[in-house]
């Protein structure tokens, strides 16, 4: 995917806001998408599919983090990545957010240049290819990964995991037993020009755990260092 091709749907209830993200965003050569509420923001991101979604936390009827959690409940939406607006000090909204499957997230008052290369990075992210994996399939009991098709199932049942989860489960399966530590997880999941801290880590691993149910038993905690793919 090619910048001028990315499809960014931006959800806004600050008209100012909207007016600053739309016009940045175009001018960094991207299309752009307007919603003002969460339910307008659902039915956008289900009719249109986004390439990433920016979402602000405080909005009216329907909060922000309850939007992500139905995004990210549906197979058709889950893997669309998505930027939470959060206002300075809402520390507890970027947890949810994270825990939630949010990518990243930006805090007001933002630079506009810091928010276009914050989507840049996510996109980025999102699209990266693993040429050398074309048909790389890893298969452990109860667990299939198949890495061209971005595929994980659990006991036949397929799990909608984010890029950047995906991202991190493929990263512990491929150090094949070694112990990784957030520092290096975050290099190979996140990029070196991700914005995020080392304690995301602990979030996602929290919430990929999750969503492997009984599989989630294959990734092991090995404290004060990081984190490992342990088979059975």
């Amino acid at each position: 995917m090619t910048r001028g091709e990315a499809f960014i749907l931006v959800v806004d209830d600050e008209p100012d806001i909207l007016h600053l993200l739309d016009y940045n965003l175009k001018k960094a050569g991207f299309r752009v998408l307007l919603a003002k509420d969460g339910p307008e923001a659902i039915d956008m991101a289900r009719s249109k599919k986004p390439d990433l979604i920016l979402l602000d936390i405080m909005l009216p009827d329907m909060e922000g983090t309850e939007v992500l959690r139905r995004l990210k409940s549906k197979e058709e939406t889950a893997r669309i990545p998505v930027i939470m607006l959060t206002a300075k000090g809402e520390e507890v909204d970027k947890i949810v957010g994270f825990e939630l499957g949010a990518e990243d997230y930006i805090t007001k008052p933002f630079s506009p240049r810091e928010m276009v290369l914050r989507v840049k990075a996510v996109l980025k992210r999102a699209t990266e290819a693993a040429p050398d994996d074309a048909d790389k399939v890893a298969e452990f009991p109860d667990l299939l990964i198949d890495y061209s098709r971005h595929r994980v199932e659990v006991n036949g049942r397929e799990v909608a995991l984010s890029s950047t989860e995906f991202k991190l489960l493929i990263g512990l399966v491929d150090a094949k037993g070694r112990v990784l530590s957030r520092d290096v997880i975050l290099d190979r999941a996140w990029g070196r020009d991700c914005f995020v801290t080392p304690r995301t880590v602990d979030t996602h691993v929290r919430r990929l755990r999750e969503k492997l149910k009984e599989a989630g038993r294959y990734i092991d905690t090995v404290r004060g260092v990081g984190y490992r793919f342990k088979e059975d």
